[in-house]
């Protein structure tokens, strides 16, 4: 069995809820193997972010080539940087992957609102965006990114159409902190998938919940698993604001502020496997039977 290699580069997040933490889950629950390359360690909760120290670029480097150089990769998905030297010096690795899709989170704010990225590591995202097949900013790196002024989704539009004729790469603009529209009195969030030829919305039920922590970083890496395991970019986008929908509604609610989401979608993920594997010795009912408190 095929399973895709995705590798992920980007910052850890202590808190569990975004960053690699958050990459991993979103990679294993759709069936792929996570391999990871740290740029940063952050000291964080669902409060805010208390410290980040980024990791030495070489270092960046050798963890990407050690796992390329023997697993492989499918795809590759970026998020925090930690640097504008190792942004600069990971584009550089990345462009000599042939035929690799490269699905770029330009993250700069974390949910509680606190700052990742300076301004000389924003400043060298333009060499990370010309590497990219996919880049997926929200409204406001979306505005940092291309200098625009972004208040609705015509303006979201305009700004992704821009940033794409800059880097060649499919944008997928987020509009969650667009103001909000109503349509048969419910909530939207409007979407932008923007390619050379093609525009195509994703109006999505606004989801109302503080425990939103991760959101970006789980649609990143979903968009990346999906490329990575053949699927066409239509698809892996499909499946990936689905899936960010399901973690959204299974938060476990942990946390003062703004919580992790429940990438485990409520389930017990060992018991649920016993289901549909019978090579442990174990049926799910003796699972349940003897660990019934947790399962």
């Amino acid at each position: 069995m095929s399973v895709p290699r995705i590798l992920i580069i980007a910052g850890s997040d202590s808190g569990g809820g975004a960053g690699i933490q958050a990459d991993i889950k979103t990679v294993t629950l759709l069936g792929g193997h996570a391999m990871t390359a740290i740029t940063a360690i952050t000291a964080q909760n669902t409060l805010g972010v208390q410290g980040v120290h980024p990791v030495p670029t070489d270092m960046v480097l050798a963890q990407m080539d050690s796992v390329i150089s023997d697993i492989g990769v499918d795809a590759v998905k970026i998020g925090m940087i930690g640097s504008a030297q190792t942004a600069a010096a990971v584009a550089e690795r990345l462009a000599l992957l042939a035929h690799v899709p490269i699905v770029f989170d330009p993250v700069m704010v974390a949910t509680s609102g606190s700052l990742l990225a300076d301004d000389a590591t924003i400043a060298a995202f333009e060499r990370l965006m010309q590497v990219a097949s996919v880049i997926t900013p929200n409204a406001p790196e979306l505005a940092a990114l291309t200098g625009r002024v972004i208040g609705d989704v015509e303006q979201l539009e305009d700004a992704a159409q821009a940033l794409r004729e800059k880097t060649g790469a499919v944008i997928f603009a987020k509009g969650g902190h667009l103001p909000q529209r109503l349509e048969d009195d419910r909530p939207l969030i409007h979407d932008l998938l923007v390619d050379e030829d093609m525009v195509a919305e994703y109006s999505i039920a606004r989801i109302e919940t503080r425990h939103s922590h991760g959101t970006g970083c789980t649609l990143a890496s979903a968009i990346a698993a999906g490329l990575g395991g053949g699927l066409s970019l239509a698809d892996a986008v499909d499946r990936a604001e689905a899936v960010v929908a399901a973690v959204l509604k299974a938060a476990p609610g942990l946390g003062q502020g703004h919580g992790p989401m429940g990438h485990t979608l409520a389930l017990t993920p060992f018991y649920h496997l016993l289901e549909a594997n019978d090579q442990t010795g174990w049926s799910a009912a003796d699972f349940a039977a003897r660990y019934s408190d947790h399962a």
